[in-house]
């Protein structure tokens, strides 16, 4: 009878499965899917319509050699002229990326889902952060220097206040992911909402709290280039003082130093990472694996006989009793630890000298900002038609969808190279990762500022200085994803005898979609602001009327573009979501 049955079992089984029904995709993924396609067909178009041409390109590059030719040798500030230029720069903008990160804090506990008081709360908190991300840093330093003059505070707040969109939205994220056993054990305890915040989230998400930041500081560096043509302080100005005085020699020779300081700050960057996620944590990048080898070992082993003798695992040695936990001896990671903090603080000290602040016009600027405010209200085109700025803005949007859609598949082939678990050898992923942070280190102004000079004004050279700056950034938030995927499936096909290839397009991308779709509308949202500020040196758009509405002091203009930017990035902001929220 078993010998029947067994077959008769089987057979049944086996019916079972081949009428298995395929899952059924909701109408909502089906809108999702098809939104997408229509995204990538408008930046197809975008870009064909612009007349971008890799050939035109290649084609123009004479243009490039006789424009070196004018120009000649690079020349440079007087050193030490130099050296206060530099640390001006990286003051103001340390300092701005702190003002903003502690700004942020509050921001964000009221944004994330498990921390907010309520809706209404995380509403307000997440509108604010869109906001200031969605007014461009050039705008609000030109208000600034309306109430301060000029100097470095206007440049601070600028980059203090636009920074703070991004810090808080990524610290909220942060703050949502949290283990909340400790939270709700410290609340169980009668412990309040502060104690619950110090105690169960901050020491989770501090390293992560402490790689946005610095991340931010990287971008904020680039980006400061673009301040100096409003007049705030540092290398930014005196480039743009160089190229309106046609010394292109000059020009270009403080580009290169911004460039190489851009590099070195995420050098820096890697190292404070790499100290902040520990001794166990997997490296990102080659700076990473250079400066951070993982340890071999923690405290010192614990005597056997010890254990032995009390029949439980030795504490490590200066926890072996409470009179030794209360007096911690200097060990080497101890030592290490308090000299950076004491390095961190100078340097913070330092920066805040440095940037030279009027401390008294934050007292006296607050009778100023009601006449400032009513210079940019109420919103109007002014001298320009509606239908001559609607179209500028959907240019604007049409230059940011086409770069980000020519910088997809660059992104995705270098960063997918430099992704520890599906580059070949670690030779290509070092390499994948040297051209991520050295595409990186060029500001997008001053790509589009050559661009022009070899294809002329236009969309052209907005496009391709936004596609290029964004492989370096979507291609390391790619090879990041990656690398953070589970390594199950990996492992699961690679045992049964697939490819790489074959592991990498049914494992490896199936697991990052989700992100890669995050981070594309992440670029899109980053581009579109900065097809913005490009527009202001010729890359075309609405940025050529900001700047002049700016320069000619027509500001209820500057207000009507800055809504439209926000009208935009709501809407970005809201796709994004979706989406999010549709293929998690």
């Amino acid at each position: 009878m078993t010998s029947v049955a067994a077959p008769r079992r089987h057979g049944y089984t086996g019916g079972l499965l081949s009428r298995a029904p395929r899952p059924r995709v909701s109408p909502e993924r089906i809108a999702a899917s098809l939104t997408l396609i229509a995204l990538v067909g408008l930046g197809i178009v975008s870009l064909a319509q612009s007349g971008f041409s890799l050939a035109g390109v290649f084609q123009s590059w004479g243009n490039a050699q006789r424009f070196m030719t004018r120009v000649g040798a690079l020349t440079f500030p007087a050193p030490l002229d130099l050296l206060w230029l530099i640390a001006l720069t990286v003051g103001l903008v340390l300092v701005g990326t702190l003002v903003a990160a502690a700004l942020s804090v509050p921001i964000a506990y009221l944004a994330a889902a498990n921390t907010t008081p309520g809706p209404v709360w995380r509403g307000i908190a997440r509108f604010l952060g869109v906001l200031t991300r969605s007014i461009p840093d050039v705008v609000l330093a030109m208000a600034f220097v309306l109430v301060f003059s000029l100097g470095t505070l206007p440049g601070i707040l600028a980059i203090g206040i636009h920074s703070i969109g991004m810090i808080s939205k990524m610290f909220a994220d942060a703050i949502e992911q949290i283990d909340e056993g400790p939270r709700l054990a410290i609340r169980a305890a009668g412990g309040t909402k502060l104690q619950q915040f110090t105690a169960g989230v901050l020491p989770q998400v501090l390293p992560s709290w402490v790689a946005t930041v610095l991340h931010r500081n990287d971008i904020n560096l680039r980006g400061s280039v673009v301040l100096g043509y409003v007049g705030v302080a540092g290398l930014g100005l005196e480039m743009s003082y160089a190229f309106k005085a046609l010394n292109y020699g000059r020009g270009l020779g403080i580009a290169l130093v911004i460039f190489v300081l851009c590099v070195v700050m995420e050098i820096v960057s890697s190292a404070v990472r790499g100290a902040m996620l520990g001794e166990t944590a997997q490296t990102r990048s080659w700076i990473d694996r250079i400066l951070h080898p993982r340890l071999r070992g923690t405290a010192a082993a614990p005597s056997s006989t010890a254990a032995e003798a009390t029949g439980r695992p030795a504490a490590p040695g200066w926890a072996a009793s409470p009179a030794t936990a209360l007096r911690r001896p200097w060990t080497p990671e101890r030592r290490r630890n308090t000299i950076a903090g004491w390095v961190a603080a100078a340097i913070v000290v330092g920066s805040v000298l440095v940037c030279q602040i009027q401390w008294g016009d934050l007292l006296t600027v607050w009778a100023k900002i009601p006449e400032t405010a009513a210079k940019f209200w109420p919103p109007s085109f002014g001298a320009y038609d509606a239908a001559v700025m609607l179209g500028a803005m959907r240019d604007t949007v049409a230059i940011a969808l086409a770069a980000t859609v020519l910088t997809l598949l660059p992104s995705l082939l270098l960063g997918s190279f430099a992704a520890r678990n599906v580059a070949p050898n670690g030779t290509v992923r070092g390499i994948a990762r040297f051209l991520l942070v050295g595409i990186r280190g060029i500001p997008e102004l001053i790509l589009a500022i050559v661009l022009i000079v070899v294809t002329g004004l236009g969309p052209t050279a907005g496009i391709v200085a936004l596609a290029v700056g964004g492989i370096g950034l979507l291609g390391k938030l790619i090879a990041d994803s990656f690398e953070e995927v589970d390594r199950g499936p990996e492992r699961a096909l690679r045992a049964v005898g697939a490819t790489r290839l074959q592991t990498y397009a049914a494992a490896t991308v199936p697991q990052g979609t989700r992100a890669l779709i995050g981070h594309s509308f992440y670029m899109l949202d980053t581009n579109i602001r900065a097809a913005t500020i490009l527009g202001i040196v010729g890359g075309g758009g609405v940025g050529y009327y900001l700047l002049n509405a700016g320069q000619g002091s027509r500001y209820p203009v500057v207000t009507a573009i800055v809504l439209m930017i926000l009208a935009t990035v709501l809407v970005v902001e809201a796709l994004a979501m979706w989406m999010r929220r549709v293929f998690r």
